[in-house]
């Protein structure tokens, strides 16, 4: 197969060099040597604001505050996987993270389905897998894939670089960047040999009608 695939990562943690970076380079080191094309974005210190329900983006197919919301949506309709990563706060990911995955997904109008997705969490102790739920709630709500590893998808270390002897946690996002390739690799495949699964007009239920 010719095609090279493309990944899109949304560092939620605000340091630079933290123990997430330091996950996600174990995975680059796979995309590299895999020949695909990633960008590594940081959106743990912008400034980036919560979803106001104004419903504009029904209209414009964007959202209204003009950020790097909707510089990543366009990097995501590319993109043929994405990887979300967020320290652990408080049992969940990182507020900024959640106000840039909230508007992403909610105002870009372009179809997801089956881009792979993966999320990876980073922790001192514990809330890795109510955060690793979080955000794979994501993925779930859009017919993206869903890439695992060999065990949730955790690092665990408290100061920067900490991870570094969580060699189980580094293996762990090894596997699943290669899983994350052999997904996309399978589904371009499936695509161009089967097509597409048949898709029906959504059915929206509100429970109060």
């Amino acid at each position: 197969m010719d095609k090279r695939f493309k990944v899109l990562i949304l560092n939620g943690s605000p340091r630079e060099n933290g123990n997430i970076a330091l996950a996600l380079h174990e995975m680059e080191q796979v995309f590299d040597e895999c020949n695909v094309e990633y960008e590594n974005i940081l959106l743990g210190r912008k400034a980036i604001r919560g979803c106001i329900a104004c419903e504009k983006c029904r209209e414009t197919g964007k959202c209204v505050f003009d950020d790097i919301v909707n510089e990543i949506a366009v990097k995501f309709e590319q993109a043929d996987g994405l990887v979300i990563a967020s320290p652990v706060y408080y049992g969940s990911a990182n507020g900024t993270l959640m106000s840039a995955l909230q508007r992403l997904f909610y105002s870009s109008h372009f179809d997801k389905s089956l881009k792979v997705g993966a999320s990876v969490v980073s922790a001192r102790r514990s809330g890795c897998t109510a955060t690793f739920d979080e955000l794979n709630k994501f993925f779930t709500l859009s017919n993206m894939p869903v890439a695992t590893s060999q065990y949730w998808n955790n690092i665990y270390g408290w100061e920067p670089g900490e991870g570094s002897v969580d060699d189980e946690g580094r293996q762990v996002m090894r596997v699943l960047a290669r899983n994350m390739v052999f997904l996309m690799q399978s589904i371009a495949l499936g695509k161009e040999q089967c097509g597409l699964p048949k898709t029906e007009d959504r059915v929206w239920t509100n429970f109060t009608r």
